[in-house]
């Protein structure tokens, strides 16, 4: 039997996730240059929230959170190229993994920092220091 005789047919069925090309997924330039325009509005409209004064005061943290996040996403979504799509399942799961661990590592600093002092063992009365400036 030689491998001559035999035809490879390529069914789209059996192609590797992220087999297909970036045009037909719609990831190609225009997808780029959407993310861009996007990441350019969103950075512009947190410039304005951060410096005028038509926004209420102390909605403007809340406001540039948002912003914040949306800008994540558009990151993710347009120049990452992480969605819900059935190939994306690994990408999505990474994604979820890496943001566990960041969270476990911030909580655990935050929880260790605030549990310092109380487990500090009491200055001896010559080490404290004297307003002597």
């Amino acid at each position: 039997m030689s491998h001559s005789n035999q035809t490879s047919i390529h069914d789209e069925s059996d192609a590797v996730p992220g087999d297909r090309g970036i045009e037909e997924e719609g990831e190609g330039l225009t997808g780029y240059l959407i993310g861009l325009g996007l990441a350019i509005l969103l950075t512009a409209v947190a410039f304005f929230v951060a410096h005028t004064s038509l926004v209420w005061g102390p909605s403007i943290p809340v406001a540039l959170t948002v912003l914040a996040i949306a800008q994540m996403g558009v990151h993710l979504v347009f120049f990452l190229h992480i969605t819900t799509g059935p190939d994306n399942t690994n990408n999505v799961l990474a994604l979820a993994f890496g943001l566990l661990i960041v969270f476990l590592i911030l909580v655990g600093s935050l929880f260790i920092m605030s549990r310092m002092n109380q487990n500090m063992m009491p200055m001896a009365p010559g080490m404290q220091m004297q307003g002597t400036f």
